[in-house]
């Protein structure tokens, strides 16, 4: 019993629960800023309805999560296994808002049926993910390390460290201060006075600072907007049939929906293989199946978020958190969602504070995506961070170009043709750095013929929009009749890297390999 204990809880949950709530907590929080402010949708709807139903996905996920971390410790007698965290997945919150319910609510001018139309999206994507859950054991087998954990790493180091890096600047004081104190305490291990964890105290000191510079009038941006008292108010998200209203139209939002929901399914192919790289050894099968259910339940209990396994599992073991921080986060973020509080509990901290969490956890990925990984194949590594770079500069000039009232259809000349490859580039960056680098691995290992394997299936998706997607919105599409030519002409070169490398495979001197 008092393994058991010892495995549930740690001092170290504290600090880990910081990060995983507050990143769920953003997530919830962006979806409404989104849906009211810029599609105009009911606020009532959304914070009544969509919001709590999302939030019973990371509230059942992160349970489940928990049980899993316990029934290991268990089988293995260990008492420092780290529960695998969950949450809501970001790129597929505005993949949804900007592509499936905005849309949907302008077309239709019904917010009722357009909840359905969400939801049902939402159902259908959990029902893909738990299908793929039985692939995912034979997908950690076959892809090398490399490929499974610098995509990882590519997406922890330029969107979850890089992008939170840039909310210090707003307010460098209180910025710095935090990410000194996260950095000092928890990438140097320095122990804070009185055993303070790193995580609260970052985040306090940066928040104290905040509301002291705004009083004085010292911030930046001026002083910092009222605080609006909580508005309780219960909202209980059941399991119902409502979403099967939305089915005929979500089925219309599928080729972009899926892209994402096989974005999850890979990385949590990957995410268990980087924790099983961290010391605990999780079933692969088991990770996909509670992510497939956990975002079917949210979509049945009116949510409009998938849920997924975080990349942050190392990073929340070397803050020493077992499973007491998934089943806090759990139920901070089930009774935020279902009384009301988020608003007003996000509101509360500031950006720059809380940034500095993230950027640990970004910075702890990378690291351990070369520290796992054999010397020889760190090459490989640096090829899968092209992909998400891309991604990254999409995601900044488009807000660029929105900031000044423009879009990809202003640009002309070199500047579109610029846009349309770094687009083409970016769309499903995780599943092509996951390929990019399992070939090149392959490659450095002198193994042409399996590298030509991996361009072969680059060579099949790119045919229907899986990966490199010519669409702005990265949807999929049927290979007989793409949107553009050049879906033809991408298939046609991963073909053609991969014939010359199965000539080489034939050809080459066999004393060569493994060299």
């Amino acid at each position: 019993m008092k393994r058991n204990q010892a495995t549930l809880f740690a001092a170290g949950d504290v600090n880990a629960f910081f990060g995983l709530m507050l990143d769920n907590m953003s997530g919830l929080v962006i979806m409404a800023g989104i849906l009211t402010g810029v599609f105009g949708m009911p606020r009532d709807l959304v914070l009544s309805r969509m919001l709590p139903g999302s939030a019973v996905g990371v509230l059942l996920g992160d349970l489940l999560y928990s049980w899993l971390a316990w029934r290991l410790a268990r089988r293995t007698g260990r008492s420092d296994v780290t529960a695998m965290p969950l949450g809501l997945d970001t790129p597929s919150t505005f993949g949804m808002a900007f592509g499936v319910i905005g849309p949907c609510f302008l077309a239709t001018k019904d917010p009722h049926l357009t909840w359905q139309v969400g939801m049902a999206t939402i159902v259908l994507m959990g029902v893909f993910k738990v299908a793929a859950s039985f692939c995912g054991p034979a997908l950690r087998r076959s892809i090398p390390r490399a490929g499974l954990l610098g995509s990882i790493a590519a997406v922890a180091l330029l969107l979850i460290a890089y992008l939170p890096f840039l909310k210090l600047f707003a307010s460098p004081v209180v910025g710095f201060l935090s990410l000194g104190i996260v950095f000092i305490s928890l990438l140097a291990r320095y122990r804070l006075p009185m055993g303070l964890p790193g995580a609260l105290a970052g985040i306090a000191a940066g928040t104290v600072a905040y509301y002291l510079l705004g009083a004085a009038g010292l911030l930046p941006g001026g002083a910092p907007a009222p605080l609006a008292a909580p508005q309780l108010e219960l909202y209980l998200p059941l399991p119902s049939l409502e979403f099967l209203g939305g089915i005929p139209r979500a089925l219309g939002y599928l080729p972009l929906a899926i892209p994402f929901a096989l974005a999850t399914v890979v990385g949590g192919v990957d995410v268990t293989e980087s924790a099983a790289v961290a010391g605990d050894d999780y079933n692969t099968r088991d990770i996909l199946l509670v992510e497939g259910v956990a975002t079917l339940v949210a979509g049945m209990c009116g949510g409009v978020m998938q849920s997924c396994p975080y990349i942050g599992h190392p990073a929340y073991k070397d803050m020493g958190g077992r499973a007491g921080y998934t089943i806090a986060t759990a139920l901070f973020i089930g009774a935020a969602a279902v009384t009301g509080c988020l608003s007003f509990l996000v509101g509360l901290l500031p950006e720059a504070a809380v940034a500095p969490i993230l950027i640990f956890i970004g910075i702890e990925i990378t690291a351990q995506a070369f520290e796992a990984t054999e010397k020889r194949h760190y090459r490989a590594v640096a090829v899968s961070f092209i992909p998400v770079i891309a991604c990254l500069t999409t995601i900044e000039f488009g807000q660029m170009l929105g900031g000044l009232g423009k879009s990809a259809a202003d640009l002309t000349g070199d500047l579109l043709a610029t846009w349309q490859a770094t687009t083409i580039l970016g769309n499903g960056f995780i599943v092509t750095s996951l390929l990019w680098g399992a070939a090149f691995a392959n490659v450095l290992d002198h193994r042409p013929g399996k590298a030509a394997v991996y361009l072969l299936l680059c060579s099949a998706l790119s045919l229907c929009g899986i990966i490199h997607s010519p669409l702005a919105s990265g949807a999929m599409f049927s290979p007989l009749a793409p949107p553009l030519p050049i879906a033809w002409h991408l298939a046609a070169g991963y073909a053609a890297m991969a014939l010359s490398f199965g000539l080489l495979s034939l050809l080459g001197s066999p004393s060569a390999a493994g060299e």
